[in-house]
């Protein structure tokens, strides 16, 4: 009987040269937008999580695999000490979920060729911490949002690119009306518009917000709050001048001024629509420069939802939240609402005293 070379992971091969480690690095990110991918997070996500780690590779100046506890604490807790909680959550986020990937997947090659042993630098103890409070994105009053649209709809009788101002105009209603996010507003395909399906027609919103995480998650939300006649103008009047096959499998609803070598359109960016909202915003509502964005817009959706009458899980369900709880961050009750409402039911209960028996 003969013992057989068992052969150990841990075991150092010859050290690796300076292209070696190049093309393990590129290799690696390759490897998690795949990985990343599969799991499926939407693009947005990962460019999002690629660009976070890229920065901190450039801070670093070597490869993350050799990012230590030391170091991500001079990281986060000096070079970005001052910036937002929100973004330094961000970036920890992706260094820790990154360092997962290698841990899980190239824990053996990368101490193979380099002698390093990968460990997250995140831990509990400096692992960044959000505000316990969600910042309140109060949104416009009725006559101010009216006063922008109208503001940008007269322009477009006379604006220099017609098409282009329209599509930002149309998308950024759309999200007024039935509150949609911008990437959800941005992915629709000319398909997901379903008019033959419940009062007024229907949106299938196939890249939903995932919640922690887990992917887009797919909802229907009813053309509800004229948000029917604005894409049956948007369809009939400003469409044709982006694309001219609505058959075409994936043609997009809001489509760019590029094309794709086979002629199809291009999505829509949204920063051309973040940047035409804006300039209307600067031009119509300047009170509101730098404050209006189209996420505003989705949480004054959400309160005219609720002040006309709309049951909270029914604006639950049209803004595909999971919780109720956050649903209920999104309605912002003017002072004058809060007021009606005590006295309406001071009201009522001034009626029940007076139909007691004497």
């Amino acid at each position: 009987m003969s013992l057989s070379v068992v052969r150990d992971i841990r075991t150092q091969s010859q050290p690796a040269s300076a292209e070696q480690l190049d093309a393990l690095e590129v290799d690696l990110f390759a490897g998690y937008v795949l990985a990343r991918a599969s799991a499926g997070v939407a693009d947005s996500s990962i460019r999002s999580e690629i660009g976070s780690l890229e920065q901190v590779r450039r801070w670093f100046g070597r490869p993350l695999w050799e990012l230590g506890t030391s170091d991500a604490d001079a990281y986060f807790g000096k070079a970005l000490r001052t910036t937002a909680s929100a973004t330094r959550q961000r970036k920890a986020f992706a260094v820790t979920t990154y360092f997962r990937f290698l841990d899980l997947r190239h824990k053996a090659d990368i101490y193979q060729l380099t002698g390093h042993v990968v460990e997250c630098p995140l831990d509990e103890l400096n692992t960044p911490r959000g505000g316990r409070d969600m910042a309140l994105r109060i949104p416009p009053t009725d006559r101010e949002i009216e006063a922008l649209f109208a503001g940008w709809r007269g322009e477009l009788e006379s604006c220099r690119k017609f098409a282009t101002a329209a599509r930002s105009y149309a998308a950024c209603r759309l999200m007024e009306k039935v509150g949609l996010r911008i990437n959800e507003v941005r992915m629709l395909d000319f398909d997901d518009v379903r008019w033959e399906l419940g009062r007024f027609g229907k949106l299938h919103v196939r890249y939903g917000k995932g919640a922690r995480r887990s992917g887009p998650r797919e909802r229907i939300v009813p053309l509800i709050n004229g948000a029917d006649a604005l894409l049956r103008w948007y369809i009939e009047d400003v469409w044709g001048l982006f694309d001219d096959d609505h058959t075409r499998p994936g043609a997009a609803l809001f489509s760019s001024e590029r094309r794709y070598p086979g002629g199809a359109s291009a999505r829509m960016g949204d920063g051309s629509v973040r940047s035409g909202l804006a300039e209307q915003v600067r031009r119509h509502l300047p009170t509101w420069q730098g404050k209006l964005t189209p996420h505003v817009l989705r949480h004054y959706c959400a309160s005219q939802m609720y002040l006309s009458g709309m049951d909270l899980m029914a604006i639950q369900e049209l803004l595909g939240h999971e919780w109720l709880v956050t649903t209920m961050r999104y309605v912002h009750a003017h002072r004058e609402f809060i007021e009606d409402s005590w006295l309406a039911g001071q009201q009522r209960a001034a009626t029940r005293l007076q139909r007691l028996p004497q």
